[in-house]
């Protein structure tokens, strides 16, 4: 695969340029970050700049509703409903509570069986860990130290999927599983992008540095800073990373 999802908006904000001109068909795209680092941010507007590039998107959240979803977007003034009206982006909300009710669903299985999120070109997993933590079966096998053979499983499916020119982007919260279990994926992933914050007085600084991007369209910086506004959404900012 040669082709690129190019991430759209170039009139709009300079997201599309510092990723090179678009994220490469075919490839696994981790993009990891502690709680409030801005992964999902990213994820989100990925996913509305593809849409506006006629690129279909499956999205699944294991936090917001749809409502929550389209409120959330909204807010970034990325005008997402009417993508989802035409079914350019497909949203689903999963139920990552395995305790409730005495329910232990398997949820790594269930996210890897064929289904509708997987018919996209691109699919959003957001967030990922949040599969591995709340799985009993993977929460055993972790308490015996095997998450990395486990992940392997789950790689094979996920290289499956982009053999036939999916792009599947998983965003990972590295204080939320183990580093046995992220290990696998870090070192497969064609795009490895790690979001690192820094306080700096009242100011909170966001930067994404790029640890792999393969295939790349264009020259991909290192470090990529950025800043997310109410009403204006990701946007990339010139600064000096130390």
């Amino acid at each position: 695969m040669n082709g690129h999802y190019s991430l759209g908006l170039e009139d709009t904000d300079r997201v599309n340029h510092a990723v090179g001109g678009g994220i490469p068909e075919g490839s696994l795209v981790l993009i990891e970050g502690v709680d409030g680092a801005g992964k999902s941010v990213w994820t989100q507007r990925m996913c509305y700049g593809m849409a506006e590039e006629d690129t279909y998107i499956a999205y699944v959240s294991t936090e917001l509703t749809a409502a929550d979803f389209m409120q959330q977007m909204h807010s970034l003034s990325y005008d997402i409903v009417e993508h989802m009206l035409s079914g350019q982006v497909l949203f689903l909300h999963a139920d990552v509570d395995t305790h409730r009710g005495g329910d232990r669903r398997e949820l790594l299985s269930k996210l890897t069986e064929p289904s509708t999120l997987w018919q996209g070109d691109v699919i959003v997993v957001d967030a990922f860990s949040a599969f591995l933590r709340n799985d009993p079966r993977f929460d055993a096998i972790a308490a015996h130290g095997d998450e990395d053979h486990e992940m392997e499983s789950v790689l094979t499916f996920l290289q499956g999927m982009t053999s036939r020119g999916k792009t599947v982007v998983l965003t990972a919260d590295p204080e939320a599983t183990t580093e046995r279990a992220l290990r696998p994926i870090r070192s497969t992933a064609d795009v490895f992008m790690q979001i690192e914050t820094e306080e700096v007085g009242q100011e909170i600084r966001r930067n994404v540095r790029v640890r792999r991007f393969s295939n790349m369209k264009q020259p991909v910086d290192d470090g990529i800073a950025f800043n997310v506004q109410q009403g204006r959404g990701l946007t990339i900012v010139n600064r000096t990373i130390a």
